[in-house]
Parts: structure tokens; C-alpha cells; sequence
């Protein structure tokens, strides 16, 4: 091994995906061990680290070029030794010099201190944090001062972050391109116009409001003047309609490509036509909702056939569409109808199609579907209006390779017999169906995925 060429040994390193691997690779000899210390470029820690300051300075000392660290804390209790603090992030950026991306999870001892101690890092590039209750806006903005080079930012259940001096400040450095903000109770949709010009350049946003901590207020329109490089929007429990919150976004975004709006108060038509005259590019939407945020009879926010088939007139690149209600168990009246969506399915080129609680897609829905000349993924999850005799027409599909049924009421092994030996298939899920068993779902597909659960049904 110590005669090995010098490429030979990197190439060897370089194919071992897991850590374990390198490491006992790098017993066989100090000079792999050398070799593999200097290229090792990313490490993940937590639980293991004891005692936790030690035996970070030491893995910092041995990894010099380190890229990416991920420090995390998941089922942590006191037993299981004391976490990182503060000092082990002054590790890092003391002995990290290359380091561009930090995730740092349940680091429940990690304080403003520790994060200012990151400023240092000027090559950071990514920061990801995960339930790190003791940190606030101050230590965010402290990070973000000295890291100039930041175009990454996450946030989840960060619980003390109430300032957002630092939204700002990102704004104005202008390299921001990804913004993931979820269940933070303090920041609201109406703090993201503090990003300012930063808009011009994201890339992503993904913002999710904690649904115990729904800001009331309808906020007007944002000021959010352009966001022309847009292409992924993810909107949970937010407030919209016309003329309120985010919902502005939709009309403005010329480069969005996937959409996904979660259980949004007062989303309807007027949005959802506007994305679909703005957004010609637009791939993949995802539309999940709910009837605690949707007023039945005369309702000016719920959505109907018309954004449908808008979608339909204005997307001809949409790929993947996902339509959701969560209401439980019982249908409620629903102005979207089969026509509005055979209308989308029949004009866009869809690919991936999932439905979820959609009730009013029954067999007819299904035959229409074999007119689906690109649909490869079908996904029907408590779809109760479905019967043996719609299932039969996936033999038909053109093009179809995948399929998932989970929890559908009026599907057996007789629907499914027709599949069997078709080769049709490559991938088959059944989940939780009970008039399904594990016999009728063999030689349906090469994998075939079965699970049974019933505790659904009551």
C-alpha cells in the first residue's frame, strides 16, 4: 500500500461514501491515514463527542481542510454526556479555515456567544439551524456581519429569534439565493420585506408559519418590487388573498418553477391566475387544502375550476401536479369539480400526478387519465370514489411506471388481477388499503412495497 501512486490512493478514498469505510481504510497504513486526514472534507457529529470540546478540537486538528460540518444533538438526554457549547463553535472557527457550510441541530447549550465566534468564517457559505432555542436575531446578525460570502440561510423552530436586523443586512450584501424559514414564532410573512433589494436574487424561499401561531392581522400587500431570479416558492399557513401578505408573489415571479402552497388562508382564483400568467416556466405545483381556512357559499378566496384551467391555458411545461385536501376523513363540498382537473391533465404535459383526499376523482377520472400520453407516476391517497373498475384502466396508461394506492377504500386484489404479469410497472406502493392483502400485489411490479395499518380507519 505505501507504493501505491499518490492518485490511485485519492481515487480509492474518493469512493468511499461512508466514514466508517475511510476509517478503517486508513489503518492499513499511515500513509492513507495521511492522505485521507488532509482530503477528508466533511464530518458528522453529535451524540458521540465525549467529552464533546476535546474530542472536537482533536477531530478539527486531524481534518484540517474541513468543508462541511454537521453537529447534532437528536434524542440527546443528560446521560449520554454534556453537549457542545460555545466554546466548541470557537473550535471551529479557529481551526476551520475552509469550512462553508455548518447545520447545526438540537444544539440546545449553543448560544449568541457561539455564534459570534462563526463570524470569522468568512468562507461560509451555508448555515442551517434546527431547534437552537437559545440563539437570537443579535447572534444571526452578528454571524452574518462577518460572513459576507452567506447565499444559504436556514432557520427551523428557532424560538427566541424575534429581531430580524439581520434579514436586512443580508438584503443589502445581496448574495442571498436560499431562505428556509419554518415554525419560527416571533418572524411573520410581513418581516420578509426586510430583505429589500436582497429579493432580486434568491433563488428559493420556503416559509412556514407554526399553525398555534398564526399571525391574525391580514397584512397588506407586500413591497416586494422584484424577485426576477425566483424559481422555488413554499408557502405553509401563511395568510394571503388578494392584495394581502404574499400573495403578491405569485403575479411577480417570472422564473418560479415549482409551487407549493400549504394550507394558506385566503389563497384562491385571482392568485392562481396570476401565477399562471406570469409563470410560463413553472414545472411543478402542489396545492394542499384545508377547510378550517375556506368559507363555504359565497367565498371570493376559494379556489375553483377557473385556476385550474388557467393553469392549464398558461403552464405548458407543468410536469408534476399535486392536489391535497386535509380535512380527515370526511369530504366537505369543494368547488374545484373532475372537469377543472381532466382540463389540466389533458393540456399540460404531466408526468407526475398525486392526489390526496380528492373525492370528486372517481373512475371516470381514471379512464380520462389513459389520454395521459406522459403520465409515468401515479399517486392516489384516500381516494374513496375509486373502484376496481377504474384501477383497471392502468393497463392502458401509455407511459406509466409508478404507482401508489394508500388507504383507498374501494380497491381489491380482483382490480389489480389485470396487472398481473403485465410487466406494466416498476414500482408499486399499497399502503393501509384493507381490501388489498400481500398475495394480490405479487408480479404486479419489479418492486412492489406493501404495509398494512388499519389504525387510520379509527
Amino acid at each position: 500500500m505505501e507504493d501505491l501512486p499518490y492518485p490511485i490512493v485519492l481515487d480509492i478514498l474518493e469512493r468511499l461514501g461512508k466514514a466508517s469505510d475511510r476509517n478503517s481504510v486508513s489503518l492499513t497504513c499511515k500513509r492513507i491515514l495521511a492522505i485521507d486526514n488532509e482530503h477528508r472534507k466533511s464530518i458528522q457529529v453529535g451524540c458521540g463527542l465525549h467529552p464533546a470540546y476535546e474530542a472536537l478540537m482533536s477531530l478539527c486538528v486531524r481534518f484540517p481542510n474541513l468543508k462541511t460540518v454537521e453537529i447534532g444533538y437528536s434524542g440527546w438526554t443528560s446521560v449520554r454526556g454534556k453537549q457542545l457549547d460555545d466554546r466548541g463553535l470557537s473550535v471551529l472557527a479557529c481551526h476551520c479555515p475552509s469550512l462553508t457550510d455548518l447545520t447545526l441541530s438540537f444544539c440546545t447549550f449553543i448560544t449568541d456567544v457561539g455564534l459570534a465566534h462563526l463570524a470569522s468564517c468568512s468562507n461560509m457559505q451555508s448555515l442551517k439551524l434546527n431547534f437552537v432555542p437559545r440563539i437570537s436575531g443579535c447572534g444571526i446578525l452578528s454571524l452574518v456581519v462577518g460572513c459576507k460570502n452567506l447565499s444559504s440561510l436556514s432557520l427551523v423552530r428557532c424560538l427566541n429569534v424575534r429581531s430580524v436586523e439581520w434579514l436586512e443586512y443580508l438584503g443589502k450584501l445581496g448574495n442571498l439565493e436560499q431562505l428556509l424559514i419554518k415554525n419560527c414564532r416571533a418572524i411573520g410573512e410581513h418581516d420578509l420585506i426586510r430583505l429589500g433589494p436582497g429579493w432580486s436574487k434568491l433563488k428559493r424561499l420556503e416559509f412556514e408559519m407554526d399553525c398555534n401561531f398564526r399571525y391574525t392581522k391580514a397584512f397588506n400587500k407586500l413591497l416586494i418590487l422584484q424577485c426576477e431570479s425566483l424559481k422555488e416558492l413554499s408557502l405553509v399557513n401563511c395568510i394571503m388573498g388578494p392584495g394581502r401578505g404574499l400573495s403578491c408573489m405569485l403575479g411577480i415571479c417570472e422564473a418560479l418553477e415549482k409551487v407549493y402552497l400549504d394550507k394558506c388562508d385566503g389563497v384562491g382564483d385571482s392568485d392562481i391566475v396570476a401565477l399562471a400568467s406570469k409563470s410560463k416556466r413553472l414545472k411543478s405545483l402542489s396545492l394542499r387544502l384545508s377547510p378550517e381556512f375556506l368559507t363555504l357559499g359565497n367565498d371570493p378566496y376559494g379556489l375553483t375550476d377557473e385556476s385550474l384551467k388557467a393553469i392549464a391555458c398558461g403552464c405548458p411545461k407543468l410536469e408534476e401536479f399535486r392536489l391535497a385536501y386535509s380535512y380527515g376523513d370526511f369530504p366537505f363540498f369543494s368547488y374545484l369539480t373532475l372537469d377543472g382537473l381532466l382540463s389540466l391533465i389533458q393540456r399540460c404535459p404531466i408526468h407526475v400526478l398525486a392526489l390526496e383526499c380528492v373525492y370528486f376523482f372517481n373512475d371516470f377520472g381514471m379512464e380520462a387519465l389513459c389520454s395521459a400520453n406522459l403520465l409515468s407516476t401515479l399517486e392516489l391517497v384516500q381516494c374513496q370514489e375509486i373502484s376496481d373498475e377504474g384501477i383497471q384502466f392502468i393497463s392502458r396508461y401509455p407511459l406509466l411506471t409508478a404507482l401508489k394506492l394508500s388507504k383507498c377504500l374501494g380497491v381489491t386484489d380482483l382490480g389489480l388481477k389485470s396487472l398481473v404479469g403485465s410487466k406494466k410497472l416498476e414500482v408499486l406502493m399499497v399502503e393501509d388499503c384493507p381490501q388489498i392483502s400481500e398475495e394480490g400485489v405479487q408480479g404486479i411490479a419489479r418492486s412492489v412495497s406493501y404495509k398494512q395499518d388499519m389504525s387510520w380507519l379509527y
